[in-house]
């Protein structure tokens, strides 16, 4: 039995998941030749459910933390992922700084999971689960990146390496000389190249089916001494061998 309405949301989702770079109200209204009247209340609503999220940085719509958790449901990650996000509620305690969890979407990572230490925050991080940032300039996103070639690294980003701040690696050479320098030790690093006086360590994990995700801590530059860095990247690295596809099969 046809249903005008059903077929607008499920052409939405079906529209988005093919966008990596989300779109906007204008775009979804043309391609699916819906008025903006019609589709505006719906996008609110999907949105609002967290089927969809809104950026409001460029004013695109993408495919939202509740699609991803259903779509999960048919993943292996699935499986791992309950005692991944234990493991690192045991790394955030350790560590008393923010753990986050991702997995490459296109060119970008994006953040599926995230825990906080229970002190008061003192710093501000831009992502959060749902977000999508660039990967080359974050720590998860060099992790999931790094068995990428150069031609796959300038196919993934045709127009280059766009700053997001005056730190960020925008030279796609040097940026695979540090993935295979960082892949070595199996720790991936940035400083300052998504936001001013952070840096982030993170680790990739290999599982099942050539799936891969990445696990990072973040910590302002000013507790990033040398006591602080050995201890992420020990907790990193233990997390790395228990959860890797070849030791925990």
């Amino acid at each position: 039995m046809y249903h005008k309405p059903t077929e607008r949301v499920l052409n939405i989702l079906t529209y988005l998941a093919n966008q990596i770079g989300g779109a906007s109200l204008s775009s979804l209204s043309s391609n699916l030749g819906i008025p903006k009247s019609t589709i505006f209340p719906i996008l609110q609503e999907m949105t609002y459910q967290n089927y969809l999220y809104f950026d409001i940085e460029n004013n695109k719509y993408h495919i939202g933390i509740t699609m991803q958790a259903i779509a999960a449901t048919y993943d292996p990650i699935s499986e791992i992922f309950p005692l991944i996000q234990q493991e690192m509620k045991e790394i955030t305690r350790k560590a008393n700084e923010i753990c986050q969890l991702g997995i490459l979407e296109g060119p970008n990572v994006l953040y599926i999971s995230k825990e906080e230490p229970q002190k008061p925050l003192d710093i501000q991080i831009i992502s959060y689960v749902g977000k999508r940032i660039p990967a080359y300039c974050t720590a998860l996103g060099k992790a999931l990146l790094e068995d990428y070639s150069i031609s796959q690294i300038e196919q993934l980003y045709p127009e280059g390496l766009a700053p997001l701040t005056e730190n960020t690696l925008t030279d796609v050479h040097k940026l695979k000389e540090q993935l295979d320098l960082f892949h070595k030790e199996g720790i991936f690093y940035e400083e300052e190249e998504v936001t001013p006086h952070l840096c982030c360590y993170a680790t990739p994990i290999n599982l099942v089916n050539n799936q891969k995700i990445a696990v990072s801590v973040s910590l302002p530059n000013f507790r990033a001494d040398q006591k602080k860095r050995k201890l992420i990247r020990e907790l990193l690295l233990n997390l790395k061998k228990k959860f890797n596809s070849k030791d925990c099969r």
